[in-house]
């Protein structure tokens, strides 16, 4: 058993407070464009237009990670507080607003660059799982995103939630959404036989599959609960995720079959 006392600001410059999920985000971000440009790209062309793709990916994130607890988790009451949707610093962000943002600003940014967005997505799919692992570590320092009450002997009392014992869920996503996921995303790019479009999909399968098993250890948001059963928002988004993935997978393969023939 462990009590999480931790402190959710990482340190402070005069007055301003750096915490540790804005570090999260910042190096993600970081570690995303370094590990393209060393290891992943290998086109000169697509090289030089990245420095350009970060200012739309960033944009993207946070944006659509905005909009998306905004438009998900907590609609009615953003609906009567439409000030607050700007107060970011006061926390409220969705993985899946945050996906959605980073589509659209890709799609956007390879029509202008008349590329194929596919290989943009590919790179955000295989490098996205480590900030995925710093957010959900941040969610833990933080102690919120709570696990389930557990009677486990590693689980985790969370004082600034409540008094009972709880699974720490933030770091089962952290291994299943960051560690596993990065491994898994690197050896399907770094085999001899891919096809651009393969992480972008298998990112949609695999984190919506990890998600929804990391979901049943995790409480529902408190302001939604369960949606239906034991289905949380959470559940629900990832299901949405893994049948896209799913239907662009066969589409892809069709087409593939068709040219062929």
């Amino acid at each position: 058993m462990f009590t999480n006392n931790f402190d959710p600001v990482a340190f402070e410059i005069f007055s301003l407070s750096i915490r540790w999920y804005s570090l999260a985000y910042i190096f993600g971000i970081i570690f995303g464009w370094v590990y393209c440009k060393r290891i992943l790209i290998k086109d000169v062309m697509i090289l030089k237009l990245f420095e350009d793709y970060i200012s739309y990916l960033i944009i993207g994130i946070i944006v659509g990670g905005r909009l998306g607890y905004v438009i998900f988790y907590n609609f009615f009451y953003f609906l009567n507080n439409p000030i607050e949707i700007f107060m970011i610093w006061n926390g409220g962000m969705s993985f899946h607003g945050g996906l959605i943002g980073v589509i659209i600003s890709s799609i956007l940014f390879s029509k202008k660059k008349k590329k194929n967005v596919f290989i943009f997505l590919d790179l955000v799919s295989i490098t996205a799982p480590i900030g995925i692992l710093f957010g959900r570590i941040s969610n833990f320092i933080n102690g919120e995103l709570v696990g389930k009450v557990t009677n486990s002997s590693w689980g985790v009392f969370f004082p600034n939630f409540d008094d009972k014992l709880r699974h720490p869920s933030q770091l089962y996503e952290a291994f299943l959404e960051g560690i596993v996921l990065f491994i898994l995303m690197n050896l399907i790019f770094f085999n001899k036989n891919y096809k651009v479009g393969t992480c972008s999909i298998m990112f949609l399968i695999l984190y919506g599959i990890f998600r929804i098993a990391a979901e049943f250890f995790r409480e529902p948001d408190i302001q939604i609960g369960y949606l239906i059963g034991n289905v949380s928002m959470g559940i629900l988004l990832s299901v949405i995720m893994v049948l896209i993935g799913f239907l662009i997978y066969f589409k892809r393969n069709n087409e593939t079959k068709s040219q062929k023939i």
